[in-house]
């Protein structure tokens, strides 16, 4: 019987795909959909669509969760930005029968076999509705303008070939890929469906694409809220130590080069950390006297910076005494830039150095931001965050 009907709208920007079963215990879909709608602008939501995959194969409760959904979100519904689908059982490879990779119970095996399936035909039809696609779990609670960080991350990506862009560090929570790769895609997981994991076959599918690692964005912007997974009620309390509910407004980071003379490690460069969400700076022991240098391309009125030093991971590799100062008038020395005079803005506090109103202390623009490492430490120092906002034109 007909649960609800739609207009499919032109192409949109980006379409969230989220397919759900029947939860034992727990059930967060409805707070997932809420999350994704109040955590975007209006201009946000005018440039995405959800489209929710009732997966379970009891049709019951299938026709249910859609009405429960149309209830609760008519509106969305209405703007053709909240889509529900479902796919006949007959349709669905064997899950009889299965090989037992891992040494996985049978019962596992079965139900990560029809989730690679289920993740297959929610990508397939998804393929036609926008330019990306992105892939979140029933169970997930999104940062506030999430989209929009994500933009700012694709714009910064443009010119490079990537398959995924990675916005969790928790399973398949927020995978990104290009619409036109989403075909490939379903017919990747559908090939090897029953032979390992979800998330172990979108780790695979990037590299057979011929995208060796993985390109994540930080702070995550979804976290996982589930307590009880959908397989058979277990436990799975799993949490994003990265994800920021409020990344606090994007920063501008205005063009610059970067450059310290703290070792780094592997290629963990400054540049990393100052795309924004492309990584992190690490540097091996600073000295006393090192640096972490930002000169600007042009002239510039830095109104409030963050640089946070440390991860969750190791959280001793922060700046245990430091400085930040800022500078003006650029000049060249041993293939470097650096400004020829500096005034100090304060002292980092617990790894962090946070300033609001930096146009009080310096009214002037200014051409350098640099870190002075102020004692010598024996552990390394990672910066995970640098975001500096500037005075726009008028």
């Amino acid at each position: 019987s007909e649960t609800c009907n739609f207009v499919l709208a032109p192409q949109e920007y980006l379409t969230i795909g989220i397919s759900t079963v029947r939860r034992m215990r727990g059930n967060y879909l409805m707070d997932t959909i809420q999350s994704i709608f109040e955590k975007s602008s209006f201009r946000e939501l005018e440039q995405m669509v959800v489209v929710i995959y009732l997966a379970d194969f009891d049709v019951s409760w299938n026709l249910k969760t859609a009405a429960d959904i149309k209830a609760r979100f008519a509106s969305h519904i209405d703007a053709g930005r909240l889509l529900i689908i479902q796919c006949p059982r007959h349709i669905y490879p064997t899950l009889e029968g299965l090989k037992r990779n891992y040494n996985d119970p049978m019962e596992r095996v079965q139900f990560r076999s029809k989730q690679n399936v289920d993740y297959a035909f929610l990508v397939n039809f998804c393929s036609g509705l926008s330019d990306y696609y992105l892939m979140l779990e029933d169970d997930v609670l999104c940062a506030q303008n999430f989209l929009s960080s994500m933009q700012t991350f694709i714009d910064s990506a443009m010119g490079s070939s990537w398959t995924t862009l990675t916005f969790s560090k928790l399973g398949y929570i927020g995978k990104l890929y290009h619409s036109v790769d989403l075909p490939k895609l379903a017919r990747f997981l559908l090939m090897f469906y029953d032979d390992m994991p979800c998330d172990w076959l979108l780790a695979h599918f990037h590299k057979v694409k011929t995208q060796p690692s993985e390109i994540r964005f930080r702070p995550s912007l979804f976290q996982h809220m589930g307590t009880y997974s959908s397989f058979i009620g277990s436990r799975n309390s799993l949490k994003d130590d990265e994800f920021e509910e409020n990344v606090g407004g994007l920063p501008d980071n205005p063009p610059a080069l970067l450059f310290t003379d703290i070792p780094v490690y592997n290629t963990h460069l400054p540049v990393m950390v100052y795309n924004f969400g492309a990584g992190q700076f690490w540097g091996k022991s600073p000295k006393e006297g090192n640096y972490f240098l930002i000169v600007f391309k042009h002239p510039v009125k830095v109104i409030k910076i963050y640089i946070w030093t440390g991860s969750p991971e190791h959280k001793r590799d922060i700046l245990h005494s430091g400085v930040v100062q800022v500078g003006r008038d650029v000049v060249s020395e041993n293939n470097n830039q650096n400004c020829k005079s500096y005034r100090e803005l304060g002292a980092f506090n617990a790894g962090k150095f946070e300033m609001e109103n930096v146009t009080t202390q310096n009214s002037e623009p200014i051409d350098c931001v640099r870190v002075v490492v102020s004692k010598d430490q024996v552990e390394w120092l990672i910066i995970s965050k640098v975001n500096i906002w500037i005075e726009k034109g008028k």
